[in-house]
């Protein structure tokens, strides 16, 4: 399983938000590349980068934080937050993401996405899902569809998207330990998915039981930036 530390974007600066709130926003460092870094020197290969500012505006704002990143450290960047347009996968790809992260956008408006997925081939995206009680969330988790977790996968596979990460919206921010039984049963569904868990992991052992259970890859943000989990511990679980 690799381990895919997260950087979340506001004013060119690494914070961590709780549950998608913005006023409840926690300011880590004035310069991601430092924490980006400190990733990369700790062995890690690869990074997901939120442009929180470009997510509220519906553009993407902190490009120049990927370009930074990805200029000056050899890490593997997923980039997302406001990608919306064309133009916005443009920046993204050319600012030098390996790969453009969906979310929203893939429930509001099918057709544009699958459009992107020809022109530019399924595996230059990684596809975020949102979920609560199964059921797909968006908008910042504001609204809940009534799409099924597993029909949205399924979909989206028939298109040629080979990794997808989930989030449980109850569980981001709060290190209450990631949704383990969600989680299980997606992998079940789809073995050929290179599955990521994100959202909830506190521990070295809530890493250690995402292995067991088949994660390609678990994202972990505010476990790292609180302390809970060192980066010499993160490497024992990261292959």
């Amino acid at each position: 399983m690799q381990i895919i530390p997260a950087i979340d974007i506001i004013d060119g600066k690494c914070v961590r938000l709780t549950q998608g709130d913005y006023a409840q926003k926690k300011i880590y460092n004035e310069h991601p590349l430092e924490i980006a870094l400190q990733f990369q020197d700790a062995g890690l290969q690869r990074l997901h980068l939120v442009d929180l500012d470009g997510a509220k505006a519906g553009a993407v704002k902190n490009w120049k934080v990927l370009e930074t990143i990805a200029t000056k450290t050899n890490l593997i960047i997923d980039f997302g937050g406001g990608i919306k347009k064309e133009e916005d996968v443009k920046i993204v790809l050319n600012s030098g993401a390996a790969w453009a992260t969906i979310g929203s956008l893939a429930v509001k408006d099918e057709t544009l996405f699958v459009q992107w997925l020809l022109t530019y081939g399924a595996e230059k995206f990684l596809l975020g899902a949102d979920v609560k009680n199964e059921k797909i969330a968006i908008g910042g988790w504001l609204e809940t569809t009534d799409i099924w977790i597993y029909d949205f996968i399924e979909k989206y596979m028939q298109h040629g998207i080979q990794q997808l990460f989930c989030t449980d919206v109850s569980k981001d921010g709060k290190l209450e330990g990631p949704s383990v039984d969600l989680y299980k049963n997606i992998i079940t569904q789809f073995p050929n998915l290179q599955f990521i868990a994100s959202g909830g992991v506190s521990n070295l052992q809530d890493l250690e039981e995402l292995a067991l259970i088949g994660c390609s890859g678990a994202i972990v943000g505010k476990a790292i930036y609180e302390g809970r989990i060192s980066l010499p511990e993160l490497m024992k679980v990261n292959n």
